[in-house]
């Protein structure tokens, strides 16, 4: 089958997506699951002011493409659903890329050397007498 040249990849998905469909005023549709560009990635797509098909709670490794304008197509397994929406939203959870690039914050030298003493204290029961004390002022 050939693709027309107006209908562009929004997204895919690795392995299952979970379909939730709210019906509030807006009228929000959203997929959630791991994105197939990196796994590691939680991809979300929302669809606001969504109107299409009964779909399924799961979707097996889900593709979205754009149709037109305001109409998009999931193709998951060998079914196709096509949703119209006014707008639709991508947000990708990239919390583990970005926490995995930053070095970890070193500890202060007061508060390394202020738990020694405590843990050395706590290793005596005289210590623990004298922290018991501390504790209760």
């Amino acid at each position: 089958m050939q693709v027309p040249q107006s209908e562009r990849l929004i997204a895919a998905f690795a392995g299952d997506a979970v379909c939730t469909q709210e019906l509030d005023a807006a009228s929000t549709l959203t997929l959630r699951g791991a994105s197939a560009e990196d796994p590691s990635e939680t991809l979300i797509l929302s669809f606001i002011g969504s109107s299409g098909a009964d779909l399924p709670a799961a979707f097996a490794a889900p593709s979205v493409r754009q149709v037109d304008a305001h109409c998009y197509q999931i193709d998951s397994s060998s079914r196709q659903w096509v949703i119209h929406a006014r707008a639709l939203y991508v947000h990708r959870d990239v919390h583990t890329a970005f926490f995995r690039a930053l070095p970890p914050r070193p500890v202060p030298l007061g508060k390394r050397l202020f738990w020694r003493a405590v843990l050395a204290l706590a290793r005596r029961r005289s210590g623990l007498r004298l922290l018991s004390a501390l504790r209760r002022r």
